[in-house]
């Protein structure tokens, strides 16, 4: 499942701050939950988030690198939150606290229960992220620089889910409108009859 903008807009305003930020980081980067709670005011420059990501770690060889422009929604986010941060992470408990993997799960599910959110998990955000970058515009490779996954992975992600994306298919016609060549295409069938009838 992919999380529509219906469903971020009941989650936002029920959610706790904590919470909030969570998807924020979570819709603008399309990192996986471990990450997002790793991250660290030093992964941010101001412009860019930067991690290692924590799944493609294989053996003693480090994760991926990652280096994420910040979109405009999440710079402002980070500014806001560096005047008072309480920890040397991005996103803690109430207290500056680093989360627990159980704590932030309950929290999530919680907030989610409230939004009336049902079938939707914090995993399928990532999903969401690759999809809307394939809606702007963005090719694979751009796509898989920012998330880290496999293009393969990214592949299987956008056949799975850009079907069920009416804006796909609005801006797939809206472009075969606009394309010179087609303009035998464009004719309606009404029109064609009343030649074919002279």
């Amino acid at each position: 499942m992919i999380w529509l903008p219906e469903h971020v807009e009941a989650f936002m305003a029920v959610a706790s701050p904590e919470m909030r930020l969570a998807l924020v980081l979570a819709l603008h980067t399309g990192q996986r939950q471990g990450d997002i709670l790793r991250f660290a005011w030093g992964d941010y420059n101001g412009t860019h988030l930067s991690l290692r990501q924590s799944k493609s770690r294989r053996g003693d060889k480090p994760g991926r690198l990652i280096t994420i422009k910040c979109t405009k929604a999440l710079k402002e986010t980070l500014d806001d939150l560096w005047k008072e941060k309480k920890s040397p992470l991005i996103l803690t408990t109430k207290t500056g606290r680093a989360f627990k993997k159980r704590y932030f799960a309950d929290q999530w599910d919680e907030a989610c229960k409230a939004a009336g959110i049902e079938g939707l998990y914090f995993h399928d955000i990532r999903g969401t992220t690759v999809t809307m970058l394939f809606q702007a515009g963005c090719n694979l490779g751009e796509i898989v620089s920012i998330t880290g996954h496999s293009l393969r992975r990214a592949q299987e992600i956008l056949d799975k889910y850009l079907a069920r994306t009416s804006t796909m298919a609005d801006n797939a016609i809206a472009k075969f409108e606009n394309v010179l060549d087609t303009d035998f295409a464009k004719r309606p069938a009404k029109q064609q009859e009343v030649k074919h009838a002279k």
